[in-house]
């Protein structure tokens, strides 16, 4: 993209966010309208970011623990569904923003290119291949839980449309969604404490994915497991270090994610109490450092390029805060004109050139934009 095309396209994504912020409406009024303020080109150039790589085998981090010999084999063999975008979890929510697309504008340029691609990608074969990866011992804890959660998200996104070719790449996901549900409800009374790091391993960002999949498919048993094991982890937390976010390489806010799961798991008055003794007096200069976007000072670099998800991230946590909390909530409207500089200052870096930012960048921008609940 130009820097002329790519500044307009900045431009108008802060005038949109702008007029959230103000507004806080909803982007879309129905699932499958076309995004308010969206166009064709913007959506191609968000979608072809996945797309380009898709099937990009190389460079890889796959991430897996080799047992033997035989395990020292191309991504393509080893999990020849989601081989591509430089690790497994990326390639996953690829394929998670271009169903989301397909969802929101289904008649734009480049949807029948993304059929056509996931059609390749989502057959039964595959999907059986990638479960027997996972079903290996030494995989007990491949891609847990931020991977096994952008997979149930992919999941429930299909699930909820109604669309022949959607609900058919919805079955053929079934048999690694079935292991993974197990493995979750397996894991979960184990896990003694949560992770409270800035990057993958985040507890409350894979409990809030997984619990959104679970009230999808109804699955009522998963949805206490995560509530009450929420309420373990962080229902007592107050006065949260604030001064410490961000780490020099996150991609999410420690404290944001854990506020973004507790808004769905409390009701609207006790989150309100929850939240109000979790970050207090939201005047203190730390907090205003807080709530300011962050910047990135190598894009090359695929640590220090997370930054420019910590944007994205904090924006749709924040905007899940904002939908909790009461509308007599004086600090609404603080936190979603925060979402929208968040937002803005991402889109600053989404379309940088460099596929250590490209591989993923997308994803959190289509998160945000098309507002997942």
């Amino acid at each position: 993209m130009s820097f002329v095309k790519r500044r307009g396209f900045i431009i108008l994504i802060g005038v949109l966010v702008s007029l959230i912020s103000r507004n806080q409406a909803p982007m879309f009024a129905q699932e499958n309208q076309r995004p308010s303020g969206l166009t064709d080109e913007q959506a191609a150039r968000l979608a072809g970011l996945a797309l380009k790589g898709l099937d990009q085998e190389y460079p890889n981090k796959p991430g897996n623990v080799l047992a033997s010999a035989r395990d020292v084999r191309p991504p393509r063999e080893l999990t020849p569904a989601f081989f591509g975008c430089f690790d497994w979890h990326s390639s996953v929510h690829g394929h998670w923003m271009l169903v989301r697309l397909l969802k929101v504008q289904p008649d734009f340029s480049r949807a029948q290119e993304i059929r056509d691609r996931l059609e390749q990608h989502l057959t039964l074969a595959n999907i059986q291949a990638e479960t027997k990866h996972f079903q290996q011992p030494e995989h007990k804890s491949f891609e847990r839980l931020y991977g096994w959660a952008w997979y149930l998200r992919l999941v429930a996104e299909l699930h909820q449309w109604e669309d022949p070719q959607g609900q058919r790449w919805r079955e053929n996901l079934r048999p690694l969604e079935e292991h993974l549900v197990a493995a979750t409800l397996a894991f979960l009374p184990k896990q003694a404490y949560p992770i409270r790091t800035g990057v993958h391993p985040n507890t409350a960002f894979g409990l809030a994915q997984i619990r959104d999949y679970a009230v999808a498919v109804k699955n009522q048993g998963l949805i206490e497991m995560i509530d009450q094991r929420s309420r373990d982890y962080y229902l007592a937390d107050r006065n949260y270090p604030i001064e410490y976010e961000p780490s020099g390489e996150d991609f999410f806010s420690a404290a944001l994610n854990e506020a973004d799961l507790m808004r769905r798991v409390l009701g609207p008055e006790e989150f309100a109490d929850w939240f109000a003794k979790f970050i207090p007096d939201l005047e203190r200069p730390a907090v205003e450092r807080f709530l300011t976007p962050v910047s990135v000072t190598d894009i090359t670099d695929g640590k220090l390029v997370h930054l420019a998800g910590l944007n994205f991230n904090r924006a749709w946590t924040l905007q899940g805060v904002v939908q909790a909390l009461p509308a007599s909530n004086p600090l609404r409207n603080r936190l979603a004109r925060a979402a929208a500089e968040h937002t803005q200052a991402g889109m600053e870096y989404v379309f940088t050139g460099d596929y250590a930012g490209e591989h993923w960048l997308g994803t959190f921008a289509i998160y945000v934009l098309t507002e997942v609940k």
